[in-house]
């Protein structure tokens, strides 16, 4: 079972009515690691991640850019995506850097400046986008271990809509309610 981080939906939709959870890892690591090392973590795991078909070159190259990973062969993928201080998604990564940094601009505490330095020393974003209606608890525990993988192998803090920061004990250290006026935080990412 992947690390205890709860997810609470906001209400975030698709043209179809979809509505979306997005979690994200800021990560300091220069770059992400190759999709084979995540793969190969979530099955020391016990997981059985679910990906189409690639191309074995495609596993060993650090320039992903998105993977859909299924967890339950009835339910839909995750979609995992890796927006970089440049390149891929660089416009959206510079929105979500400096959205998350003002917000956290006015706490005094420790735990929110901490994840402030995170923020603005992050190289790229991992980000998973999960189906609010069609989630399990299957699936939220899969989620997780792949943003502990992150967090623990590129030097990351754990952010999730609706909720906040967390420690990588998993525990809540800077919660931020979604606020209407600032809602940068629905990131303008397509999967292909």
């Amino acid at each position: 079972m992947g690390k205890e981080i709860p997810v609470v939906s906001t209400t975030k939709s698709d043209k179809a009515g979809n509505e979306f959870v997005y979690c994200r890892v800021f990560c300091q690591r220069e770059e992400p690691p190759p999709l084979r090392l995540l793969l190969d973590y979530l099955k020391s795991k016990s997981q059985v991640p679910l990906v189409p078909k690639m191309d074995p070159e495609a596993l060993d190259d650090w320039a992903w850019v998105q993977v859909a990973m299924g967890y339950h062969r009835e339910r839909k993928p995750i979609q995992l995506f890796c927006i970089r201080d440049q390149g891929t998604y660089k416009d959206v990564f510079d929105k979500e850097q400096a959205g998350f940094s003002a917000q956290l601009s006015p706490f005094g505490d420790e735990e929110a400046q901490l994840a402030r330095e995170f923020v603005v020393r992050a190289r790229f974003i991992a980000t998973t986008r999960l189906i609010k209606n069609d989630i399990t608890e299957e699936g939220y525990d899969f989620n997780g271990w792949v943003l502990e993988f992150f967090q623990d192998n590129c030097q990351g803090i754990v952010q999730i809509d609706g909720q906040g920061f967390f420690s990588p004990k998993g525990v809540l250290v800077v919660d931020l309610q979604d606020d209407p006026a600032q809602d940068f935080s629905t990131p303008e990412i397509k999967p292909s």
